[in-house]
């Protein structure tokens, strides 16, 4: 390690001046992780915490903490870009075996640091079946910029704390929560979605999800929202009110499947660019009542099983519905009580 050689002239040296030229040295040539989490160059400077603690914070990496369901191994993060410079573990353990619990080591709760060269979180817990809770108990950044697939699959997480969090300047969430199977509820109201462009499959069979605050979405600039809560089977209620759907073009199956869901209040879409409708509220059996007067449907081409399927709709406005000749309708109203269809203007 270059470090070693000039280790007599560093020794003892507790400077904040030194301190920012080590950090810079380290990081340049990747030769240890960050140094306030290293305990072998704590020891050989013979530093505190509290020597570095506000350089430290100026730097601010992201922390953190995972704990792993009972009975489970496998991969419990994946690091990023495979660089081991930008994420490692606080908990050690021989690296935690190289991201990887194995039965013998009864590992259950683990630290991640990230550090600030990371600007991804695309899949950075994809397919963790061995995770039950995360807590992010630092994140003070705000140059992360995509949470695409970032939780796909993790089918054992039971809790996500998103107290410390920051989606300042994300522009993607593609994915983010899907197939999370075994999340009950999700507060996303701090989250801060002024940028995201893409929404789809966001909450893609989040099964048991019964509780889903996301009052706050600004989705101003969200294009695409396929499949975002596509066969959230358990949800009776979602709050979309301040939902700005300006430029959404793509809305196939975004809502499809959701068996539970009663009323959904669509007073303030206004959606001016939609180009697919299609299964839209396909499999919505509880639905009762809906009004989609300002859907402006005249670039839209497909909305093939749209309604297909809601067997308990008897409210449904869409007075302002303009059918192209070209809009492919098949099994639109299929299995809806009688009348649904008379209400379509050609």
């Amino acid at each position: 390690m270059e470090f070693e050689n000039a280790s007599n002239s560093l020794k003892n040296i507790k400077s904040d001046f030194i301190l920012k030229k080590i950090f810079s040295h380290v990081n340049k040539y990747k030769i240890i992780k960050l140094f306030n989490h290293n305990k072998n160059l704590q020891k050989w400077l013979k530093l505190n915490f509290e020597d570095y603690k506000e350089y430290s914070e100026t730097f601010s990496p992201i922390v953190i903490e995972i704990l792993i369901a009972k009975d489970k191994s496998g991969t419990f993060i994946n690091i990023i870009n495979n660089d081991y410079s930008h994420a490692y573990f606080d908990d050690n353990e021989k690296e935690i075996k190289r991201n990887y619990i194995k039965e013998t080591e009864k590992v259950e709760k683990i630290k991640v640091i990230i550090d600030y060269q990371i600007k991804s979180f695309d899949g950075l817990f994809k397919n963790c079946q061995c995770i039950e809770s995360i807590d992010f108990k630092t994140f003070h950044r705000n140059n992360i910029n995509n949470m695409k697939d970032m939780f796909y699959k993790c089918t054992s997480l039971k809790e996500i704390k998103f107290t410390n969090f920051n989606s300042d300047n994300i522009t993607n969430m593609h994915g983010m929560f899907y197939e999370c199977k075994l999340l009950n509820e999700l507060n996303l109201s701090k989250f801060n979605t002024h940028k995201v462009i893409n929404m789809s499959y966001m909450f893609y069979k989040c099964e048991l999800l019964q509780n889903l605050n996301i009052s706050n979405f600004n989705t101003t600039n969200v294009t695409d929202m396929r499949g975002m809560f596509f066969n959230c089977k358990s949800l009776k209620k979602l709050d979309i009110i301040n939902f700005n759907a300006i430029n959404i073009k793509d809305m196939n199956s975004t809502f499809a499947e959701c068996s539970s869901l009663e009323e959904i209040d669509f007073t303030n879409f206004s959606a001016e660019n939609l180009t697919n409708l299609g299964g839209l509220f396909y499999g919505c059996t509880s639905l009762k009542k809906l009004n989609l007067s300002k859907f402006i449907t005249e670039k839209v081409y497909n909305m093939k099983n749209m309604f297909y399927g809601c067997k308990s709709l008897n409210e449904l406005d869409i007075s302002n519905f303009k059918i192209n000749k070209d809009t492919i309708i098949i099994n639109m109203f299929k299995d809806c009580p009688n009348g649904l269809k008379k209400k379509l203007k050609n």
